[in-house]
């Protein structure tokens, strides 16, 4: 018999939209203990093609559990305002919005970082890095008991990254503008949002529109947490998935897509309670209540200003004419 706090919240808003929302289950996954758990994308607002989107996703690391929770939040934000917000309908006549909250059930099930085969999914992509990685940290197919483990050679990717490339290109990549947020806790004492590449130093295609991106939240938003960079200065990794998602969307040179990560920064919550390092899911998530509502009022913030970026992006992205100055300034800011 499951029982997944966050898939049963996740359910009672999918309830709640009624038929004011698209469901779909594009996955179900059985772990081992037996329980049968539905891999849900809710979706609103325009489908047409025509209109540019975001996707929001969590949960892909099971043992982060606060990822899910965040994207789950902004859910229930956004479906309660259906039934009185003038405005949000206006802005769903002009987008698609779309959430994956829990891409892993089995693994959040189980209080494991990889899914119920043991393969971390965001190492699972047949992606590969042209420089060294860290020791395990950057993946590794030695065995699945360790971590950071990427599958074996050659295996197709796991279901549940298949099931989130195939909502990804028929949701957003359909799209000449589209933009993603995957949302994952555990890395250092800051917020970060990464963007790609992780495989790789060089800088992505979409470098001035990631610049432009930063610089309206930044003049938006002149109080924030956040620190904005490539996840590669951070480290390198195979396999990044979002990495692979967005090679691909470079085939056409058309259209732009701009994956992000929210990687929210666990030691915030374990230097103020320091009993949590001694707990596997303390390191990853909040564990007192009153510090977990905080983190969630914290970053619905940044996930409603992204639904109104990808909307309104016709506003704030790249002339050609501002573009070299813009690449020039991300070049300056992040790889100089």
């Amino acid at each position: 018999m499951r029982h997944l706090p966050e898939l049963e919240a996740l359910e009672r808003i999918i309830d709640l939209g009624g038929a004011q929302i698209d469901v779909r289950v594009v996955h179900r996954v059985t772990p081992h203990i037996g329980a049968d758990l539905p891999v849900y994308t809710i979706s609103m607002g325009n489908p047409s093609p025509d209109v540019p989107a975001i996707g929001y996703f969590g949960g892909v690391h099971g043992l982060e559990r606060i990822g899910a929770e965040v994207v789950i939040a902004y859910l229930h934000n956004l479906v309660m305002r259906l039934q009185w917000d003038n405005t949000l309908h206006q802005q769903l006549q002009c987008m698609r919005v779309v959430f994956m909250p829990i891409v892993n059930p089995g693994g959040m099930l189980m209080g494991t970082r990889a899914n119920p085969q043991g393969v971390d999914l965001m190492r699972n992509a047949p992606v590969d890095a042209v420089d060294t990685v860290p020791f395990l940290v950057g993946g590794q197919r030695i065995s699945a008991g360790l971590p950071w483990y990427r599958g074996k050679p050659g295996a197709p990717m796991e279901a549940e990254n298949l099931a989130l490339c195939n909502v990804v290109n028929t949701e957003l990549l359909t799209r000449k503008f589209s933009m993603a947020l995957d949302c994952h806790s555990g890395f250092g004492a800051r917020d970060r949002v990464w963007f790609p590449y992780a495989h790789t130093r060089k800088p992505i295609a979409h470098l001035a529109e990631m610049q432009a991106l930063r610089d309206v939240f930044l003049q938006t938003y002149s109080h924030h947490p956040y620190v904005f960079e490539p996840q590669s200065l951070q480290y390198l990794a195979h396999g990044d998935v979002w990495d692979y998602l967005h090679l691909q969307s470079c085939t056409d040179p058309q259209r732009v897509f701009l994956p992000l990560t929210l990687e929210m920064g666990s030691w915030l919550w374990i230097k103020k309670n320091p009993r949590q390092m001694f707990s596997l899911k303390g390191i990853f998530n909040p564990l007192i209540e009153h510090r977990q509502h905080r983190v969630l009022r914290r970053h619905v913030s940044l996930l409603d200003f992204l639904s109104r970026a990808a909307c309104s992006h016709i506003r704030w992205a790249p002339a050609p004419e501002s573009r070299a100055k813009l690449h020039a300034d991300a070049l300056k800011n992040w790889y100089g």
